[in-house]
């Protein structure tokens, strides 16, 4: 996933978790707002409950791989991928079934 698609200040993080409107699955919640800028972007969250820096560090390299092989970056809206600790009972097939799920809500209801 390349850098001009990242979510990374803090401030966008809790601007778009404060409006409200999220999408959640078994382990993943997806949180959405209207884009702003020229391209959508994307935020990684990983809760610490869910493992040691190894752990998170392995789970966002597979959310990264998975928004990047989901993701077509012409969505109308800026997301923020929240990971639960559920997200580690599953193997990388269902959470990204799960994840695709997620995004499809996101594109009819858009």
């Amino acid at each position: 996933m390349k850098k001009e698609y990242r979510i990374k200040k803090a401030d966008e993080f809790t601007e778009i978790i404060k409006n409200k409107q999220f999408y959640k699955t078994k382990g993943i919640i997806l949180y959405v707002r209207k884009r702003k800028e020229d391209v959508p972007r994307v935020g990684i969250t990983v809760k610490k409950k869910l493992g040691n820096a190894v752990v998170r560090n392995k789970v966002k390299r597979q959310i990264r791989m998975m928004v990047q092989e989901i993701y077509t970056f012409d969505e109308e809206f800026d997301s923020i991928l929240l990971i639960k600790e559920d997200y580690l009972n599953y193997d990388y097939k269902n959470n990204k079934n799960n994840l695709e799920r997620l995004v499809k809500q996101v594109r009819i209801k858009r």
